[in-house]
């Protein structure tokens, strides 16, 4: 079992960045690919970020790269979600979920742990 609590969402200006951070209680958080989604009102659920166990692999839906980069550190169990330039479109509620698996997931439904959710909204 894994327990996942992210932090860091709030009310930004279009421009401005801000980071997210999911901390995961339980074992084996190394041998978990983690993911950030987010979630926007009357929208599905869409990917954002993956990682991969040693933090080299890294995976972005189109619409962040470059804007976006997400990182972890095994040792206190953390993976963080960087945002810099920010856009209206970006406002949406952020999960962040685990996949006990070595591959780069992008489907929501391969995920088998998921935090609450964070609230990031970005104002025009």
């Amino acid at each position: 079992q894994v327990q996942l609590v992210e932090s860091g969402g709030g009310l930004v200006q279009a421009g401005d960045s801000l980071r997210l951070s999911c901390t995961a209680y339980g074992r084996s958080f190394s041998s978990y690919v983690m993911g950030w989604f987010r979630q926007a009102p009357g929208k599905e659920r869409e990917f954002v970020a993956a990682i991969g166990w040693g933090g080299s692999s890294t995976k972005f839906a189109d619409s962040v790269k470059g804007r976006f980069t997400i990182s972890r550190d095994n040792g206190p169990n953390t993976v963080n979600l960087q945002m810099n330039s920010l856009k209206p479109e970006d406002t949406a509620v952020y999960y962040c979920a685990a996949h006990y698996s070595s591959a780069l997931t992008t489907a929501a439904v391969g995920y088998e742990y998921w935090g609450q959710g964070t609230q990031v909204t970005v104002s025009s």
